[in-house]
């Protein structure tokens, strides 16, 4: 078949293999959304007509694309649309700010933005040089439907190789503009590559948001491979499991506090999950004690993955297969060189700790308009090789096992003393009455930062912080802990420390 011949060689296009699976399945589901969902078939005409339409707008190969809004088909066409045209999608976060989203159009220099009516609350009032399309063809801009080329129409061929840019994510800053992520073609090749041949049959769940690399790593191999994905708009615990029931979901890609909240379901064990073959997680760390509930209560495989939006070296702990590695994040995937470098950039002695620096054929071209930024995301090895700094604290077990510490800007040093926060907010989250914590490195006079607590759950924060500060030593002990009703945490579960930080400042 067309489609096998294509992903067996050493690069191709998601464009034609879609248009592959068109011709080879016309009738199976590419997506589903809600009530709703589109063949491979149609599915390959409407990314004619979007990308016809964008010919007509006079964008040409490597312009970005600006997408923002939530998961539905018409946010898919518009991103795969403009791949095929050789143009670069350029998803957004509605969750930044009107004056951020606004740099980031202009930074990217994008003609064109569809959106719809979450896309375009979130823009507000900022002004962009961009022409509006509204996905869900409402007031936000010229109607997609009425955007696209008519029917049976075909863009004029444009040649794509594995160096061209894919698309452009922006890195998710809380403050200042978010820096521009180009991955190149290579990068999501090897990604659909190295993706299990069984993504073919897959029925994939989409969980998490379109512009989130997350998403994007199991989003992209499901359709190159034929599957099916099933997009969900935001995310609820009990929805998702409903869902995966209802369509034998056989995939998904979760982040943590997602697995947290799925497992926490009262009647959980109630849902049929049987159909399950493999869930991936990644962005945020895994407990341990999160894993292994999952392992017990939830079939199929477990893999979670451990690499950068920018790419590098990744790392894969499978579960299954290794339940005592949980506290973990695996070992580095073939052709994925990852080696821990100190201060000075040098590499570290096995067993020690040191900066985590990787490098393999996924990397990205480079922060787009940033060599300087681009520059500080590179270490170079005694060879003269590239390496992305991925910017974590770990150190390699006896058996090659990454355990990862921190980010490294998230490291307190108190009184000359290296803190690492993971390290107390495991000995924190034992306690009975907390439920999630962070911790975080407050300026202090007299030590220079000094570890602060917060926490969600039932119990009282004078006690926990005598319980705590009872259990660790001295220089790890907490000067603060603070209740929340809830962890601020970005759209793929992250908690914001910085946010954290500000908070406390403030009060």
């Amino acid at each position: 078949m067309r489609t096998e011949a294509m992903l067996a060689g050493e690069f191709a296009t998601l464009s034609d293999l879609i248009r592959g699976h068109a011709e080879e399945r016309p009738d199976k589901p590419a997506m589903i959304c809600e009530d709703r969902s589109i063949g491979y078939a149609a599915l390959d005409a409407m990314l004619d007509r979007v990308a016809a339409a964008l010919q007509r707008e006079g964008l040409a190969r490597n312009e970005a694309v600006a997408i923002l809004g939530a998961p539905s088909i018409e946010y898919a066409c518009a991103f795969f649309g403009a791949l095929r045209v050789g143009c670069v999608p350029t998803p957004l976060q509605p969750s930044a700010t009107p004056a951020q989203l606004a740099a980031m159009i202009a930074d990217c220099g994008a003609k064109v933005l569809f959106l719809d009516a979450t896309g375009a609350r979130a823009l507000g009032d900022a002004t962009v040089a961009a022409q509006r399309v509204a996905l869900d063809d409402g007031d936000a801009g010229i109607a997609f439907h009425a955007f696209l080329a008519p029917e049976g129409s075909r863009p004029v061929p444009v040649e794509v190789g594995p160096d061209d840019p894919f698309n452009i994510i922006y890195s998710s800053g809380t403050t200042g503009v978010p820096k521009g992520i180009v991955q190149p073609q290579a990068m999501r090749w090897i990604h659909i590559a190295r993706a299990p041949g069984g993504f073919a049959n897959a029925v994939t769940m989409i969980a998490t948001p379109l512009y989130s690399n997350t998403t994007l790593v199991s989003f992209i191999p499901t359709i190159a491979w034929g599957g099916t994905a099933v997009l969900l708009g935001k995310f609820d615990a009990r929805t998702f499991v409903s869902q995966a029931a209802k369509h034998r979901a056989t995939h998904a890609m979760l982040v943590p506090v997602q697995y947290q909240r799925i497992m926490a379901l009262p009647d959980f064990d109630s849902f049929d999950l049987s159909a399950f073959v493999l869930k991936t997680c990644t962005s945020a760390p895994f407990s341990a004690a999160l894993k292994a509930d999952v392992l017990a209560r939830w079939p199929g495989l477990l893999v979670e993955y451990y690499g950068m939006t920018e790419g590098g070296g990744t790392t894969a702990l499978l579960c299954n297969m290794h339940p005592t590695k949980l506290h973990t994040v695996g070992t580095p995937l073939p052709g994925q060189d990852i080696r821990l470098i100190d201060e000075a950039g040098n590499e570290v002695p096995q067993g020690e700790m040191g900066e985590v620096v990787g490098r393999s054929g996924a990397m990205m071209s480079g922060y787009h308009g940033r060599a300087e930024a681009t520059r500080d995301a590179t270490w170079h090895d005694a060879e003269g090789n590239r390496y992305i700094r991925h910017g974590d604290v770990g150190r390699f077990d006896e058996d090659g096992f990454l355990i990862l510490m921190d980010r490294k800007k998230d490291l307190i040093i108190s009184g000359g003393f290296n803190i690492y926060p993971s390290d107390l907010e495991a000995e924190l989250g034992a306690h009975p009455g907390v439920a999630d914590c962070a911790v975080v490195g407050i300026p202090s006079e007299q030590w220079g930062e000094t570890p602060v607590g917060f926490f969600t759950g039932p119990g009282d924060p004078a006690e926990g912080l005598a319980w705590f500060n009872a259990r660790v030593g001295k220089t790890q002990r907490l000067a603060d802990l603070v209740k929340l009703d809830e962890l601020p945490r970005n759209a793929i579960g992250k908690v914001l420390k910085r946010e954290l930080r500000d908070r406390y400042a403030a009060a």
